[in-house]
């Protein structure tokens, strides 16, 4: 489990394409730090298992599923990426809970610029956007952010100084592909309250 708090940015330094997969190799000082093979960094919101580990880099697979249903085939060697390792127990939840697990594939609409802030707009496939309401909680590349408005097929978010200068979202720009994950509770939520409309009243059927 993550919290969608971007511990560094790193690179994306070998691409190797296989028949159905690629291997990443990715440099990311901060995250490789005691990192051993089978554990798990985020890459801009993909939960990814660490293959190899030398000095300040780290290999990992992705499968063709992952990288149909993410953002991840359109890196290259020099994409700058958000990693961020899982968090342990008993950690501060600075974030929200982030699986990891991308929904989809979101598009930057446009950016509006501010003197402190920028608000960022962000396509939203129609299916999700039950799952999006303002000042809720979205994880856009890997990063935990609040909803500022949600519309039928957007939304939009306010994004301050550190997140810009930290992390992918300060240089993406109106037509580069963002990996999105909705909040996980609203999901479960959704599926016992209508696992619960389907049981039939006990009481009725005495």
């Amino acid at each position: 489990m993550f919290t969608g708090i971007v511990e560094e940015l790193g690179e994306i330094t070998a691409v190797d394409n296989l028949p159905d997969a690629s291997r990443f190799r990715l440099r990311g000082p901060v995250v490789t730090e005691g990192a051993k093979h089978g554990d798990s960094i985020a890459v801009n919101g993909v939960c990814l298992t660490v293959v190899e580990h030398e000095g300040d880099e780290f290999t990992a697979d992705v499968m063709a599923e992952t990288l149909n249903r993410s953002s991840l085939g359109a890196l290259a060697v020099g994409s700058r990426v958000n990693l961020e390792r899982p968090t342990s127990v008993g950690a501060r939840l600075g974030g929200h809970i982030v699986q990891g697990h991308v929904d989809a594939v979101g598009t930057v609409v446009e950016r509006k610029p501010s003197e402190n802030w920028e608000i960022v707009k962000v396509s939203l496939p129609a299916h999700l956007s039950r799952y999006v309401v303002e000042k809720g909680s979205i994880t856009v590349d890997g990063v935990s952010l609040t909803v500022v408005d949600a519309g039928p097929d957007y939304f939009t978010i306010s994004l301050i100084p550190t997140t810009l200068a930290l992390t992918t979202l300060g240089i993406k720009q109106p037509g580069d592909p963002v990996n999105l994950e909705v909040d996980v509770i609203a999901k479960y939520v959704e599926r016992l309250l209508g696992d619960r409309a389907q049981v039939p009243d006990r009481e009725a059927t005495q």
